[in-house]
């Protein structure tokens, strides 16, 4: 029977012209043969045979195969969430600082806008990865501690102190010696210096007068982040009374009281022991302190090592890394590689010889070149160094072995490859071990030495590194102008802020107007505010003195010029030759300020919603 496109025949449409549809006759029907109808009616009582074989007729089989596609296609994707969810809840990446991985090679040689290569943030040592916990270092002191001191003078230190008996003299000299004089110090002190805690007071001595005394004492702020003891030595000035009682009229600046400054003589950083004799232990109960941290204010003696002897020079085993292309880089990426080199030395149990002199990366430097004749010594404790591990100066070292090596037939085993991992290397009878490194990056990158089968052996010692004494003395010596009782914000801007494809936010969110509104609600009314910033044009925040008395690192520039400390220190240190404060440590000594701030707010965690690393880069614990 042939029905027309799209004319109704039993409730169904033709979708063609000319298609033959067969459709049962109604039993009242008498327009259509009886065998017609008949046969039509057996058609629609379809037995279980028939039916499984019209499941396989040609017309039916793309729909079932896609029936069955979209089944497999669901029952796999079911299967992708659930392992997906499984590793996403219990996988814990590794922190390439402290586990060495391949990932950390990718990152530091990918050519893509990784900020890596921009970002001049100081490079993380192994101060920072002290715990801060006040309660982790030792039991600091309070006022009502300071009178079990007097039990803690013996007679021999009293000898000589006159008698208070006779005639009172109000002229008369303070003697600085004096145990009560001692006890009046250390309470003039606490009572002043309220935002920090005492952990250790120095004894008197004579100040610049006959009525004042200089003491020194060691403390930490009691809020913070900066994990370090710092020194202070101040001047006391006194009066006495007409009933001869003696009261503190007046406590100078940091670092005043140059007498009471420990002068240390020469074996430090030689790996011997410790002066113990620096500070007085108040109050007697308090044990010696188990965490090893800088003494932030003490002398710096970061003077070269020497071997002792010819025999000695013979009878010891070296390291050498010669070359590489890790000169000129970022100190993140200088610190990740030297670190490598020195946990390769403590693996095989030899002294390291290093190259004091660096390049500091254009990234830092004021003429926007990279600058040779840079001294390791500028940025980090090398007295720290020496007490932690053997190294020597590669100067002094191929000077000695022009004179002794064929003497003594000592003798030298090169190593061209980084992939000679140094579990190969530690059966080597050879004075030196000397890695050689090519000029084709980035293979030549020491970094590439802990790679691979090293991964799991070579600990890089981060103990072993801290930052410079002298630049953390001027970020004490600015957190101590500020009484430690000030607030800090840190507001990056420069190539990121000028980045809008990676940071499109943070130019406005660190304009003035949104800083003021995001700190409305953080930092009180009238608090001293540091504001730590690679920002060059400082004015861009005079709104911000509406409301705060801030305050930038260029406003204390005196302790870096030329009529500096730091200044004299220096040229000795660089033979003479002036040296200057450069940008990597003027980001040294802002983030430690910032560090000592009673309130910490952050550019990527406080005032921007953008990422610290770019866009889409976020994470749940850091933006």
């Amino acid at each position: 029977m042939i029905i027309a496109t799209d004319t109704k025949i039993g409730g169904l449409y033709s979708p063609h012209s000319g298609t033959e549809l067969r459709i049962a006759c109604p039993t009242s029907s008498g327009s259509v043969p009886a065998s017609v109808c008949g046969r039509e009616e057996t058609m629609n009582r379809p037995s279980i045979m028939q039916s499984r074989n019209e499941s396989f007729r040609a017309e039916n089989l793309g729909a079932n195969a896609l029936a069955m596609v979209k089944n497999l296609c669901f029952t796999l994707f079911v299967v992708g969430v659930l392992v997906f969810t499984i590793i996403a809840t219990t996988y814990q990446p590794e922190d390439p600082l402290f586990h060495p991985s391949s990932k950390m090679t990718t990152f530091l040689t990918s050519n893509s806008n990784a900020t890596f290569k921009s970002d001049i943030g100081v490079a993380k040592t192994g101060d920072d990865f002290v715990v801060s916990n006040q309660t982790a270092f030792a039991t600091f002191i309070n006022i009502t501690d300071v009178d079990s001191v007097i039990q803690e003078i013996t007679p021999e230190e009293t000898e000589g102190i006159p008698s208070e008996t006779g005639e009172c003299r109000t002229d008369e000299p303070v003697n600085c010696r004096d145990p009560d004089v001692f006890h009046l110090l250390m309470k003039s002190a606490i009572e002043r210096f309220q935002d920090i805690h005492f952990y250790r007071f120095g004894k008197p001595v004579a100040g610049d007068n006959a009525t004042s005394c200089h003491m020194a004492w060691r403390f930490r702020p009691k809020e913070g982040k900066a994990a370090a003891f710092y020194k202070d030595y101040r001047s006391f000035a006194l009066v006495r009374a007409e009933n001869c009682t003696l009261n503190v009229v007046g406590i100078g600046d940091y670092h005043s009281g140059g007498n009471a400054r420990k002068r240390r003589g020469k074996g430090r950083g030689r790996n011997r022991e410790k002066d113990k004799e620096v500070f007085e232990k108040v109050p007697a109960n308090v044990d010696e302190n188990p965490v090893a941290l800088p003494d932030v204010g003490e002398t710096v003696d970061d003077s070269l090592p020497t071997v002792e002897s010819e025999g000695s020079f013979g009878r010891s085993k070296y390291l050498i890394y010669s070359g590489g292309g890790d000169r000129c880089k970022s100190m993140n990426q200088y610190l990740w590689s030297f670190m490598c080199m020195l946990g390769e030395a403590q693996y095989l149990n030899r002294t390291l010889v290093m190259d004091l002199s660096m390049c500091l990366s254009k990234m830092y430097t004021s003429s926007g070149q990279d600058e040779e004749g840079k001294d390791f010594r500028f940025y980090f404790d090398f007295e720290h160094l020496m007490d932690s591990a053997p190294v020597l100066d590669q100067t002094q070292f191929w000077s000695d072995w022009g004179k002794w090596q064929k003497k003594d037939g000592l003798s030298l085993h090169l190593v061209e490859d980084f992939r000679v991992a140094p579990m190969k290397l530690g059966n080597v009878k050879d004075t030196v071990i000397m890695r050689k490194f090519g000029s084709v990056e980035p293979d030549n990158y020491w970094y590439r030495v802990c790679e691979g089968e090293a991964e799991s052996v070579i600990e890089r010692p981060w103990k072993m590194i801290w930052k410079s004494r002298r630049l953390l003395d001027i970020a004490s010596a600015i957190s101590a102008r500020l009484n430690w009782d000030f607030d800090a914000v840190h507001i990056e801007r420069g190539e990121k802020a000028a980045n809008k494809e990676l940071w499109p936010n943070l130019d406005r969110d660190t304009s003035p107007d949104p800083v003021m509104s995001a700190l409305k609600y953080k930092i009180e009314d009238g608090r001293n505010l540091y504001v730590a910033t690679n920002e060059k044009e400082t004015s861009l925040f005079d709104p911000l003195k509406d409301k705060y008395s801030t305050h930038f690192l260029d406003e204390y520039n005196d302790l870096w010029n030329s009529e500096s400390d730091w200044y004299a220190e220096m040229t000795k240190l660089n033979n003479g030759n002036p040296v200057e404060f450069d940008g990597y440590m003027r980001i040294s000594v802002d983030t430690e300020v910032f560090l000592s701030g009673k309130k910490q707010i952050e550019t990527f965690n406080d005032l921007t919603k953008d990422c610290k690393d770019g866009i889409n880069t976020c994470t749940a614990s850091a933006s």
